[in-house]
């Protein structure tokens, strides 16, 4: 891709291609940048691209364009701005999600769950005793990055293992520990 100006050596921009994707994810990335692509999508249009050359210039689809112009048309700037999207109603209100943050933050067994660690399964089943409601492991680990939880997993223990053999392959055995002392 170059960019020329009068007088001026042309500015070229090494892999366009790549660069474009990175761009237009970008731009997808955050509701203020898609606002904003669509202003300019309508703005081209008022100045007498047609649709299909905005798509063609900016990575979307003719159609899309005439949809953002026709709901700029109808409804103004507020036609551009994000919908509500229709999704799944939430299983949980934000009280049980607010009894979810406080519960995880003593231990499952403070609840006579097993183990000393949550993770996901052991969040749902929680979630399944206190209030009926089934979420699968994947949707309770959603519940632990919404509510700021890092997930951390026990280190295994190797059944039946001589500890002494364990200690011998370790990278810092307590061996070694001693020796450097």
């Amino acid at each position: 891709m170059q960019c020329y100006l009068s007088g001026m050596k042309p500015l070229t921009i090494e892999d366009a291609e790549t660069v474009v994707f990175g761009l237009q994810d970008e731009i997808r990335r955050s509701e203020e940048s898609r606002y904003d692509h669509r202003l300019h999508a309508v703005l081209l249009v008022a100045q007498g691209m047609s649709c299909r050359q905005v798509s063609e210039l900016l990575g979307d689809a003719p159609r899309t364009v005439a949809y953002w112009v026709r709901r700029f048309e109808s409804d103004g700037l507020t036609g551009l701005t994000e919908e509500e999207r229709p999704g799944r109603p939430r299983r949980l209100s934000e009280v049980q999600i607010r009894n979810i943050d406080e519960a995880l933050r003593r231990q499952p067994s403070d609840f006579g769950l097993v183990g000393n660690l949550w993770d996901g399964k052991t969040l749902s089943e929680y979630v399944k005793r206190k209030w009926n409601v089934s979420l699968g492991t994947r949707q309770c680990q959603r519940v632990f990055r919404q509510l700021g939880f890092r997930l951390r997993k026990p280190r295994p223990l190797i059944a039946n293992a001589n500890p002494e053999d364990q200690d011998r392959v370790k990278k810092t055995s307590q061996a070694g520990k001693k020796r450097r002392r």
